[in-house]
Order: structure tokens, then C-alpha cells, then sequence
């Protein structure tokens, strides 16, 4: 692998896009230390073989690095490079506001600079993005897509734990007991959820009952007050409350106009109505 670097400026309208990338590159580190530094922005660092540490945050501990790994950066935070063998590596650098909302849904976690992917292969093949992208000269969008996709790489099994858990929302059961279904404790559901969503197991449950409540809203007859049982909600009011809260509008006017698709009915003739 030879040796190489390209680095960005991007451009306002760039910047708006929330998160944009600055320098991309790949590189072999020897089997020596690397003096301690702390970067201007957020980097991510992709080591394909190699072991060693990672020296990382003010009170310098150090974290195992078994490749294939990626090492997540922090801005401001300081770090150095503990090699024990070869590394071959790919990194990116990067920033922009998307960046602390990533942080906020546990995308990026900077008590937890070093992630193994159980399957690394999705995490190799987007870093491949990056890098052909970047020196083909692509798009700013499409490196901003590689980042994203980046950021949202999970372990599979906790992302199956998140499925699981969205086939069981329209249930009306506490945490504890959709914990239990899922042969978890507690703790065991949150931690999954956020190392695969970024978020909360409330938040999965809310999220998909109000996909699930979209659809029915748009693509059904059924009244409200059915799609609110439907998924998990037996006091209709507090669904509509609910809905209006975190939608932007009442699940009625979301059938009339929140959706690019409507009921069936809604395109039944008027008595008198001409046609379009």
C-alpha cells in the first residue's frame, strides 16, 4: 500500500449539508509510537491489520487495538498512537454540526474510541467509498453519504435485538417485560439499542408505533381510534395528543395532506364534483 493523503476546504453550501468531509487518506504506521496530539476536528481510522493501543482522553488511557478496528477521534482530545506491529490503515477526517447530533444518538461515543465490528467487511467496503470518491473527485454529497453510512455501522446482533424489538411494539408491555420477551435483562435491551440506533428502547417502541400509525393513516380507511389499538394504544385521545406532539399534526390532518398517498376513499367522487 503506498502512502497517501488528499485534504478538502469545503464550501458554505458544503457546510450546510451538517457534516463534510476534510482530509481522507491510507497509510502504513512501523511498529513505533507517535508523539501525542490533539486534532482540530473529528477523525475516524480505519487500522486493517495491525495490534497495539491507543492512547486516548487527558488522563491517557490506554485501549487495545486488534485489527481490523476503527479508532473514533475527538476533537480537542488528545491521543497517540501505540503500535506493536504494522499498521495498515485508511482515515477520515471530518465535521460539521451532524456530528454532535451523531454523538447525541450514540453514534459516535467518546468514551468508546475503539470499535471491533463483529463482521468488519460493510465497515471496509464503505471506507472503500471514501477513498475512491475522494480521489476521483466525486461530489461533496457523496462523501458526506460515505460518513453517514460510516457512522451508522453497528454489530449485526445488536441490530437484530432492534428488530426484534420493533416487531414487538404495538404490544402494551413495560420495559422489564419487553426485555424478558427478548431473553435480555434491562440493561442488556439499552445497551443494544444503542450501540445499533443510537437511542433508547422507548424511543424504537415510540418511533415505529408512529411509522406503523403513518401507514395506516395513509393508506387505510380504518378510523383513528383503530390505529391507535392497533399499535398499542387503547385511549384514543392520548394517541392523537401523542401523534400531534411529535408529528407536527393531528393524525387526521396527516391523512388529508401529510402523506403523498391517500386513503381510497379520500379520491371517491363528491356528489356534484366534476372531474380533475
Amino acid at each position: 500500500m503506498t502512502d497517501w493523503s488528499i485534504y478538502l476546504t469545503p464550501n458554505e453550501a458544503q457546510r450546510r449539508l451538517g457534516l463534510f468531509c476534510l482530509g481522507v487518506g491510507e497509510q502504513v504506521n512501523e511498529a513505533r509510537r507517535s508523539p501525542e496530539r490533539a486534532l482540530g476536528c473529528h477523525a475516524a481510522v480505519l487500522v486493517r491489520r495491525g495490534r497495539g493501543q491507543l492512547l486516548y482522553g487527558a488522563d491517557r488511557r490506554l485501549h487495545e487495538v486488534d485489527g481490523p478496528a476503527v479508532l473514533w477521534l475527538f476533537p480537542g482530545v488528545l491521543h497517540g498512537y501505540r503500535p506493536t506491529t504494522v499498521w495498515h490503515q485508511a482515515w477520515v477526517l471530518f465535521g460539521g454540526p451532524a456530528a454532535d447530533a451523531l454523538t447525541d444518538l450514540g453514534h459516535l461515543d467518546p468514551t468508546h474510541p475503539v470499535r471491533r465490528y463483529a463482521d468488519p467487511r460493510p465497515v471496509e467496503r464503505t471506507f472503500g467509498k471514501l477513498l475512491r470518491a475522494a480521489r476521483s473527485g466525486a461530489p461533496e454529497v457523496q462523501l458526506v453519504a460515505a460518513l453517514y453510512e460510516l457512522a451508522g455501522h453497528s454489530d449485526p446482533a445488536t441490530g437484530d435485538v432492534v428488530d426484534r424489538l420493533r416487531a414487538l411494539a404495538p404490544r402494551s408491555l413495560t420495559i422489564p417485560a419487553y426485555a424478558a420477551e427478548l431473553g435480555l435483562t434491562v440493561e442488556e435491551l439499552r445497551e443494544a439499542v444503542r450501540l445499533s440506533a443510537g437511542s433508547t428502547p422507548q424511543e424504537v417502541i415510540l418511533t415505529t408505533r408512529l411509522n406503523v400509525a403513518k401507514s395506516l393513516l395513509a393508506e387505510t380507511d380504518l378510523p383513528v381510534a383503530a390505529i391507535a389499538r392497533e399499535i398499542g394504544y387503547d385511549d384514543p385521545a392520548y394517541f392523537s395528543r401523542l401523534f400531534t406532539a411529535r408529528v407536527g399534526q393531528p393524525p387526521r390532518t396527516f391523512r388529508r395532506i401529510g402523506s403523498p398517498r391517500a386513503p381510497i376513499s379520500s379520491f371517491r367522487r363528491r356528489p356534484g364534483a366534476g372531474a380533475v
